[in-house]
């Protein structure tokens, strides 16, 4: 009996608006979709009300849509809004390369080699789930290596709303072999503690995808 109730108090309840965040940027949930609130409860063994207190706060971040007397619905990002997005990312990115590069260490910058030369492989065998993979995790690397806690809330509440544009992007043909030399101009910066090369070379990617999307956009 004491034994259950260990297991019961040491068990955590799930935090709704993080799963139910996972699953909307995870494409579980596609733009336009209903959001049930007594299909989500049962999902997610959830209360209804921190049901509702998950999609205000989704709807803060812009994932979700609350609209009157229709309940919820995942936010359709425009295409157009995906670029202005990735324009506030750019600066932001950059900040965090430049600060990536200042507290760069001799483990972390084998971390990042040993992605790039994922990356580098992935192009080469045509593995654009993998590479496609690889460039989050590079991403995330960099936001856990700049320590930046205001920057890393920012891109992650940005990356919530584009990541479907940038995830289709990321399989055009021929997109990640234009990508992989600027991903590796980064890398190579930030392992020498550039900061301004750094910064340089995050702004120079990230305003390679804002041309992707906006061709995109005209096509």
């Amino acid at each position: 009996m004491s034994e259950m109730t260990d297991a019961a108090s040491t068990s955590e309840p799930i935090d709704v608006r993080l799963a139910l965040r996972d699953a909307i940027v995870g494409g579980r949930y596609v733009p336009r979709q209903r959001l049930i609130e007594a299909d989500l409860a049962v999902e997610f063994g959830a209360s209804r009300f921190a049901l509702r207190n998950a999609l205000i706060a989704l709807a803060a971040e812009g994932l979700v849509e609350l609209q009157p007397n229709r309940g919820a619905r995942v936010r359709e990002i425009s295409l157009a809004e995906a670029v202005e997005i990735t324009e506030v990312r750019r600066a932001v990115e950059s900040l965090v390369a430049a600060r990536a590069a200042e507290n760069v260490t001799t483990a972390a910058a084998a971390r990042l080699r040993e992605i790039g030369d994922g990356m580098r492989a992935a192009v080469e065998t045509g593995e654009l789930l993998r590479y496609s993979e690889l460039n989050a995790a590079l991403h995330a690397a960099l936001r856990e290596l700049a320590a930046h806690t205001t920057a890393t809330a920012m891109l992650e509440n940005l990356r919530g709303q584009v990541v479907r544009h940038q995830f289709r992007l990321s399989l055009v043909a021929g997109r990640p072999a234009v990508s992989l030399p600027e991903h590796l101009a980064i890398i190579d910066a930030v392992c020498a503690g550039d900061a301004d090369a750094a910064a340089v070379a995050m702004s120079a990617h990230v305003g390679s995808v804002i041309g992707a999307l906006r061709e995109s956009a005209r096509g």
